[in-house]
């Protein structure tokens, strides 16, 4: 009987654990309080400890029962933009303000994409824009100001 292991699930388990067991040790500095009274750590714990489990689950279960499956080539533009774009929001949400740094970030992902146009892309943008300010700023009332200092406003 030949046992076929799956690298990619072995590989997106093992990052599964490393992202919960960073959860749990991040929220051991907080206090956990008891079952009916629970502190700020005991959910952050709970979820790291689900997450690290579920990970140990797709661990096994690759080295098992896995499928074989080859990679395709990796999409370093996708990868470099959109990383591009988390951290050009986060440098500037506080500097130019949620809309302007929201439409950016969305036109940067956008262009992730090499099947997406120009047109598409400035229209997918303005839409997640005002639904991003519409749920995070009006609904959700984030302290986020909608104009920033960098221009001026």
């Amino acid at each position: 009987m030949e046992r076929r292991r799956s690298f990619p699930d072995v590989l997106a388990g093992g990052m599964f654990i490393l992202i919960g067991g960073a959860f749990v040790v991040g929220a051991l500095g907080y206090e956990l309080g008891t079952p009916l009274r629970m502190g700020p750590g005991a959910f952050p714990v709970l979820v790291g400890a689900l997450v690290a489990a579920l990970g140990l689950a797709i661990v096994v279960k690759g080295l098992i029962a896995g499928e074989v499956a080859e990679f395709g080539p990796v999409p370093w533009r996708a990868i470099a933009v959109i990383v591009l774009a988390v951290m050009f929001f986060g440098f500037t949400v506080r500097g130019l303000g949620f809309v302007p740094t929201s439409a950016v970030t969305a036109l940067l992902t956008t262009l992730a994409s090499t099947r997406v146009r120009p047109l598409m892309a400035v229209a997918v943008a303005a839409g997640l824009t005002l639904a991003a300010t519409l749920i995070f700023v009006v609904g959700l009332q984030l302290r986020i100001p909608l104009w920033g200092p960098w221009l001026g406003f």
